[in-house]
């Protein structure tokens, strides 16, 4: 067991979920949520930070703010708390309770904001509200986790190398699309690896990343609502758009079997499941990034008031029935 003395220096980097007892396919699913922040988010923070303090601009009279839904949010709490930096994180109402908690509970501080801009978007809302802070303040440092290449490469150099260690003979690779830092880290590496591999990227219906229509989205996590500047579609071989109510009941299927994850988890795993179904090759070796777990996610996807209040077609109840 390794010992570590900052929190950031552990990350689960080896355990998958076999998936076919689930979805009857098969489908490793790669979990990059046991960690100190418990999300894929950890190893962006870590590189950014990293790459900022490196760089000179981020000092120890600086002061850390981000825009986030949420699991970036806490990740860069968890780093700002172990290096004694102010941290601010800027989200939205769609942000679960349980993950502002966290964030406050590490000493962090959280602006929310509950309006879109006029015509706009929360991201937009958000962004600006960042822009204003860091031109009031010179002592604030805004990372860009949207912009920041250090998001992409932290992907490049750990995530993607771990999956073909593991999986030499992958065929196909599923990775949700949020920022897009792990799609694009991971589709980089495979282009420049020693055999072909198929990258399917996984959204939510209403972000329109890959061209689709702005729409409702309540699920913080995957999806934009602007173009990722990081994004080169050129890297991906094609995109699997998801609707919430199937990311739901993705995660209330998993959570039937024990396994309880995250809603960015549940739309990949949605995703992946759709694509093997309509291919239905058995010798594809598929693998599909977990970017997190279900516990901040009790209030609204596993919690049945919240789904029934905003969707029509009500998934099935996390709880058996006898």
């Amino acid at each position: 067991m390794p010992v570590i003395s900052a929190p950031y220096a552990f990350n689960e980097e080896d355990l998958y979920v076999d998936l076919r007892p689930v979805l009857g396919c098969r489908l490793f699913l790669k979990c990059e949520g046991f960690n100190f922040a418990g999300s894929v988010k950890l190893k962006a923070a870590a590189a950014m930070v990293e790459a900022a303090e490196q760089e000179g601009v981020l000092t120890p009279r600086s002061a850390l703010v981000e825009s986030s839904s949420g699991n970036l949010g806490v990740a860069l709490s968890v780093i700002a708390a172990s290096k004694g930096y102010k941290f601010l994180c800027v989200t939205d109402s769609r942000c679960n309770l349980a993950t502002r908690l966290i964030m406050e509970a590490l000493g962090s501080q959280v602006h929310v904001i509950n309006d879109p801009e006029p015509h706009g978007t929360y991201l937009a809302a958000r962004l600006d509200y960042v822009r204003e802070l860091c031109a009031s303040d010179s002592r604030w440092v805004w990372l860009s986790q949207y912009t920041n290449p250090a998001n992409w490469r932290a992907h490049y150099r750990s995530t993607a190398p771990a999956i073909a260690r593991r999986f030499p003979k992958l065929d196909v690779l599923f990775v949700g699309a949020g920022t897009t830092g792990t799609l694009m880290g991971c589709a980089r590496y495979f282009r420049h690896w020693h055999r072909p591999v198929h990258i399917v990227a996984v959204d939510s219906v209403g972000s329109v990343t890959f061209g689709g229509p702005s729409g409702r989205r309540m699920i913080p996590g995957l999806g934009m609502g602007v173009r990722p500047p990081l994004l080169d579609e050129s890297y991906v071989d094609e995109a699997v758009m998801v609707e919430e109510a199937d990311t739901i009941r993705s995660c209330r299927q998993l959570a039937r079997r024990g396994f309880l994850f995250g809603g960015s988890t549940g739309t990949v795993v949605s995703g992946a499941a759709q694509w093997l179904a309509r291919h239905d090759d058995p010798s594809v070796t598929a693998v599909a990034i977990a970017p997190d777990l279900g516990e901040r996610y009790l209030d609204t996807v596993y919690q049945d008031n919240w789904v029934q209040a905003l969707y029509d077609n009500t998934p099935a109840p996390t709880r058996r029935t006898a």
